[in-house]
Order: C-alpha cells, then sequence, then structure tokens
C-alpha cells in the first residue's frame, strides 16, 4: 500500500497502555494517527472516547479506527453504534485478517487484557495488510448496511 492509511484511536483506562504504544508505533511506521483519548489510566468511561473516534471514521477524516478497552467488547458496541462502521472484536492474527477479508472492518476493537503485548502490532498489521475479498461477501454486507 504506498500510501497509509489514517487511523482513529479510542480508548478507555483498560486499553490505554495498547493505545499509546499504537499511537507512537503506527506514527513512527507513517499513519497519520488521532488519539480520541483517554489521556491516562484514570478510571474513564469508554463510549466518551469510542464514539468520537468512530464518527471521525464515519465522516472520512480517519482511513480506518482502532479503539481499545480490557475485553474490546463494549468497545466495539458502542463503534457499531455508529452508521457506516464495521467494527470488529480482534483477539488473535487470523481474526483480525479475516474481519477486513470478509467483512470489511474499518474498526476494530482490542481487548489489552485478551492477548499479550508482543501480538499486539501482529494483530494490527494482519488487519492493515489485509484486503476485503468483496465477492460473496458484498450481498451480506449490503444486507448489513441496509439496517
Amino acid at each position: 500500500m504506498a500510501d497509509k492509511p489514517s487511523i482513529a484511536l479510542g480508548s478507555d483506562h483498560a486499553g490505554f497502555r495498547y493505545k499509546e504504544l499504537l499511537r507512537e508505533g503506527l506514527a513512527a511506521r507513517g499513519h497519520r494517527v488521532g488519539d480520541f483519548g483517554t489521556f491516562s489510566s484514570e478510571r474513564c468511561d469508554y463510549p466518551d472516547f469510542v464514539r468520537p473516534a468512530a464518527e471521525a471514521v464515519a465522516r472520512g477524516e480517519y482511513d480506518l479506527g482502532i479503539v481499545l478497552g480490557g475485553s474490546g467488547n463494549g468497545e466495539a458496541m458502542v463503534s457499531n453504534k455508529v452508521r457506516g462502521i464495521r467494527c470488529a472484536v480482534c483477539w488473535n492474527v487470523d481474526s483480525a485478517r479475516l474481519c477486513k477479508e470478509h467483512n470489511n472492518a474499518n474498526i476494530i476493537s482490542l481487548g489489552e487484557r485478551m492477548f499479550p503485548e508482543d501480538q499486539l502490532f501482529a494483530i494490527v498489521e494482519a488487519w492493515l495488510n489485509a484486503s476485503y475479498e468483496g465477492g460473496r461477501h458484498q450481498p451480506r454486507l449490503d444486507k448489513v448496511d441496509a439496517m
């Protein structure tokens, strides 16, 4: 991919450490990164930071998004409330690759408590480097988009 996609980040306190690693690491890899918070490990409510990140992707201000929490489940739920967002919870390389290839996920949700730090960039890169296959998957996405 010649041009690196821009990426919006949002997390709660439980995903803060991985968010910070991604913010620095993705920027170092040439991505434009938007950090929608949180900005510390103090307890907070994930919708306050995840929704603005998802909305920025839906508006086209960022190409993609990554949201983070303890498990990633709540963050995915919030993201998927935003029209135009297809967010998948990813816990390993295969889930990240498949959510792009089959579901054209434009946001992934990661749980900091669900996998070790040394897998973080492998998971994110698998998603970033995968391509949507279209074909048999497109009619299903059309149905999701119509909901």
